[in-house]
């Protein structure tokens, strides 16, 4: 149950970056939800491959760098995502703030 709580929200924090961020377009809930799936995957590969210090839940600089890049690649994947490079910079920055607030994974 903790997990389709983490999506939704998950999803929600995506469709509100896509109201506000410039270069990210805004997703209906279906498409958010795919894209959180689609990122929480892309994220679990990119630590089960490079570990968990660059992960794109990891603190720091290149944990925001991996989150970017993970939001960007999640465009090819998820039908109706459309993300430029600076939106995906920019994305990672809102979420990584939203997530100070409103956190989606469980520490």
């Amino acid at each position: 149950m903790g997990a389709v709580v983490r999506f939704i929200v998950s999803a929600l924090v995506l469709m509100l970056v896509g109201f506000i961020i410039p270069g990210f377009k805004a997703l209906t809930f279906f498409h958010a939800l795919m894209a959180a799936i689609v990122i929480a995957v892309l994220g679990w590969v990119v630590e089960s491959l490079m570990g968990k210090s660059v992960s794109p839940y990891g603190r720091g600089v290149v944990g925001f760098i991996v989150s970017a890049i993970t939001i960007w690649v999640a465009q090819f994947v998820v039908p109706g995502m459309a993300v430029s490079v600076i939106g995906a910079l920019l994305a990672a920055f809102v979420i990584g703030i939203i997530d100070l607030f409103v956190p989606t994974t469980i520490r």
